[in-house]
């Protein structure tokens, strides 16, 4: 009798084994379709410094206590939005700068790197450090701006979603060509 179930039992394997197998799928996401960057001048009247944006972002002026000239560059279609603050120099480049820089590396749990590099623009007396935050961090890039002596401008670009570096990685790419060109206009006033 234990021959003869193992034999039904084998049998029901063979037959069960014939059958179509399931590969699963990867994980699709929808397509972006990103539009030409077309730059135009951003002047704020009696804002100490100016810059080229692109067309499809919107500059709103951020009201906050005890802070002038904060903007925030809004991307509705895409669901993102770069912070920007202004700060004068008193006296204070250096805790500037290391505040900063801690902002930037706040978000190292979740960064599997955090490659900087320094630009510098002497005819306009701006010199920057961009973060590119690669990893599922909630924000891909962050950069700051100074001329050492009176100004300091920070910037940081944020989703509002779930960081998922796969999917949003069009959409923070053709962002951080816009910070670039933001950081290449750049003008104190």
């Amino acid at each position: 009798m234990p021959k003869r179930h193992l034999y039904i039992l084998l049998l029901l394997l063979i037959c069960t084994a014939c059958q179509k197998h399931y590969t699963p799928k990867p994980y699709g996401y929808f397509r972006i379709d990103l539009p030409e960057h077309h730059y135009t001048p951003y002047r704020q009247a009696g804002y100490p410094y100016s810059f080229e944006q692109n067309s499809i972002a919107q500059v709103k002026p951020v009201s906050r206590e005890g802070e002038k000239y904060w903007i925030d560059i809004t991307y509705p279609q895409y669901n993102a939005i770069v912070h920007c603050s202004y700060k004068p120099i008193r006296h204070n480049l250096r805790a500037l700068t290391d505040d900063a820089v801690e902002f930037v590396f706040s978000h190292v749990t979740k960064a599997t790197a955090i490659p900087e590099r320094a630009y510098n623009n002497p005819e306009a007396n701006v010199s920057a450090v961009v973060f590119d935050l690669e990893g599922n961090t909630a924000t891909p890039m962050q950069f700051f701006l100074t001329d050492s002596t009176r100004h300091f401008f920070r910037a940081a670009l944020y989703f509002n979603n779930i960081p998922n570096q796969d999917s949003l990685a069009p959409v923070a790419s053709y962002i951080k060509e816009d910070m670039e060109m933001l950081i290449e206009t750049f003008r104190w006033q």
